[in-house]
């Protein structure tokens, strides 16, 4: 008995919820926007525009484009080596990869931080120099004894 009320009062609350929610999404709705007409130039006339100077300012926004791609290429390339790596860190229970910072800069990979043993640096150096794309590893690792 219990149970049904408050499944009814459950049923009721949610319905009056979901009611207020449409009835309030309604009111606050505008009806009519105003429509503003702009002026659209169709001429097709060149007349006063010097075309060689169009075409250079394209040439360096053209320009400008491209050296951006290939700087955001070389980051994502970057973050993917470095990602690559410290995901084979976590999963390896020999290595504490959360003490241990990856840069990596082009196909240069450089690991700063502190290892427990030279056991885990020499994992540590050994994950990284393995990794594709990794031309080579740059030692920083400091080794404290716990």
């Amino acid at each position: 008995m219990v149970r049904s009320l408050l499944k009814l009062i459950l049923i009721i609350v949610v319905i009056v919820g979901v009611g207020a929610f449409l009835v309030g999404y309604r009111w606050a709705t505008p009806t009519t926007r105003p429509v503003i007409e702009r002026p659209i130039g169709t001429s097709g006339s060149t007349t006063g525009i010097d075309q060689s100077r169009a075409r250079q300012a394209g040439a360096e926004v053209g320009e400008k484009v491209a050296i951006g791609v290939n700087e955001a290429q070389r980051a994502l390339t970057n973050a993917s080596l470095t990602a690559k790596i410290k995901s084979k860190m976590a999963l390896d229970d020999t290595i504490q990869a959360r003490n241990i910072d990856v840069d990596t800069t082009g196909s240069v990979v450089t690991l700063t931080g502190v290892v427990r043993s030279s056991t885990e640096r020499a994992r540590a150096l050994q994950l990284a120099r393995e990794t594709e794309g990794v031309t080579s590893v740059v030692d920083r690792l400091d080794v404290r004894g716990q």
